[in-house]
């Protein structure tokens, strides 16, 4: 049987990344979800996405085709083969962007995307499937057409792409240039600072934003857009003017784009852009979420099977005291992070289908995805740094996996809004929206399923209500300076709620002490208990977590 050398760089190539994830197994039990089938997706996940991406990151990045043969303007992104067939793959035989188009389920997109856990390989579906969610909701039914392919539920594969970035604003979105005009009938777009633009050249069309002549300034006078990749002559219908050198993330092209009469179509109504923009980020933050948690479960499989081979002072690793309380550690905090992203997407699921003005339960699912996106991310720094750490001097070395995964795990708290403005975000809808309201019904709902771990519940509720009790007596200038502080605090402290319900519903002794740990260090700020230990040895074997 023919063995690709890659299985020399890695301890977790050739295994089922599903089957071995005994949390993910525990998590779609806790919410009703059957994720069974995406088996198949793991064991591609775990042999060969995982050596394709690897490969693509150091010795094939994607390439721009400005000229052709003939001398005709190209502007396309030449991409490895093996990367565009796995692209293909994933969206048409394992169905990564079909789930919430044929069965409304956004749940097992999100836990697919977990599994492919490759940043950058992910970016490229999630920008994708925010396209075809854009025209779902707000496209002609002429539009519509595209879905299929955009999904995979066509075997003519499409490429979306979201271009919301300029080089003068960044996430200030209300600072845009690029503009949109009427021409007898006919929308047409102008400017060139689009300037962090994914999928650039690889992508078919693209949701793009752009002023309106009637809009005004700021964010509410910004339109969203349809661009198709060719205009009704036949010709470029926009420019790529180079491809980013970056630091990670190689196999997603990502570009800067400008617009010269590029013929386009206007989705919704062109005073409510930014309202399906942000409609747009809270899949994106979401899938963001996802990419970190799958990126920091590799790494920490990677460092777990690594562990127990290598032998330093006379004793295997993993048997060492103190790199049981690294890998607990990680593991607990994955797991939070895990339970809370997920939590997120299960408001998601709940209020997708809102549109301009947005329920309580829209806002809450918003809410819970700024605590998600910022939380993950922060993990997956920690995680993939930390297993550079317990591989040596070889985590620091290129030609293994681990290096690369610290580099993908770096974009996580950047993509979609840095901390920064998740904290402002998560302030603007408890403030204005009063998502705190519907948190707290929520938690309460989920006090009546809790007995064992009660005192955990309670004091992390009691930490919740102090920190937007202290919230709501601040000057706007005082609670922006601390908007991390009260970001990570209530996400955490849910996070350690969430914890403890699972562990109830799941009728897990582990799950408590999971619970237990995870309070001490990000609500108390305290050292491990003596009894941790002991907690240890049940904690960091995932592998054989029971569900």
């Amino acid at each position: 049987m023919e063995e690709s050398p890659f299985a020399n760089l890695s301890n977790i190539y050739g295994k089922n990344h599903y089957e071995i994830d005994g949390f993910l197994k525990l998590t779609e039990k806790y919410f009703g979800e059957d994720f069974s089938d995406l088996s198949s997706l793991g064991s591609f996940a775990g042999k060969d996405l995982y050596e394709i991406a690897d490969y693509v990151d150091k010795q094939a990045n994607p390439r721009l085709l400005m000229w052709g043969i003939n001398g005709n303007r190209v502007d396309r992104t030449w991409i490895d083969p093996s990367e565009r067939w796995a692209l293909k793959r994933l969206m048409t035989e394992f169905g990564v962007n079909s789930f919430p188009y044929a069965s409304g389920n956004w749940m097992k997109h999100f836990a697919a995307l977990y599994l492919v856990s490759d940043p950058g390989i992910a970016c490229v579906l999630t920008v994708t499937n925010q396209t075809a969610y854009a025209l779902s909701k707000y496209g002609t039914d002429d539009l519509k057409r595209f879905i299929p392919s955009l999904t995979g539920q066509d075997s003519n594969v499409m490429y979306g792409a979201t271009w919301f970035t300029e080089i003068q604003g960044g996430s200030d979105l209300g600072s845009n240039l690029v503009t949109a005009t009427v021409r007898d009938g006919r929308w047409f777009l102008d400017g060139d600072t689009k300037y962090f633009s994914s999928d650039a050249g690889l992508a078919n069309m693209a949701i793009v934003t752009a002023r309106t002549p009637d809009g005004g300034k700021g964010a509410k006078g910004l339109g969203l857009f349809l661009v198709p990749e060719i205009n009704s002559g036949g010709g470029r219908n926009f420019i790529v003017r180079r491809l980013k050198q970056k630091s990670g993330t190689m196999s997603v092209p990502t570009g800067e784009v400008e617009f010269r009469h590029s013929e386009c179509s206007l989705l919704g109504s062109p005073d409510e852009g930014i309202y399906y923009t942000m409609e747009n980020l809270m899949v994106s933050r979401l899938s963001n979420a996802m990419g970190a948690l799958g990126v920091a479960r590799k790494s920490y499989l990677e460092t777990y099977y690594y562990l127990q081979r290598r032998q330093a002072f006379g004793r295997i690793l993993i048997n060492q005291p103190l790199i049981k309380r690294d890998l607990m550690d990680m593991e607990v905090y994955l797991e939070g992070s895990m339970l809370l992203a997920f939590r997120g997407a299960v408001e998601f699921q709940r209020s997708f289908m809102q549109r301009p003005p947005y329920n309580d339960e829209y806002h809450y699912a918003r809410m819970l995805t700024h605590m998600a996106k910022n939380i993950t991310a922060d993990m997956a720094s920690y995680v993939t740094e930390m297993s550079m750490q317990l591989h040596g001097g070889v985590g620091f070395l290129t030609e293994f996996p681990v290096e690369r995964l610290h580099r993908e795990a770096l974009i996580t708290p950047i993509w979609e809004g840095p901390s920064n403005i998740q904290a402002i975000d998560f302030l603007e809808v408890i403030g204005k929206k009063r998502s705190d309201l519907t948190m707290m019904k929520d938690i309460e709902k989920m006090r009546e399923d809790v007995i064992d771990g009660i005192d955990l519940f309670e004091n992390a509720f009691l930490l919740i209500r102090k920190n937007l009790e202290l919230l709501s007596s601040m000057s706007t200038e005082m609670t922006q300076f601390f908007a991390k502080d009260f970001l990570n605090t209530i996400g955490h402290s849910f996070a350690v709620i969430l914890l403890v319900h699972m562990a109830n519903l799941t009728k897990s002794r582990r799950m408590l002490k999971v619970a237990s740990i995870y309070a001490r260090r990000f609500l108390l700020h305290s050292p491990p208990d003596v009894s941790d230990l002991e907690s240890a040895a049940e904690i960091i074997p995932v592998d054989s977590i029971k569900s």
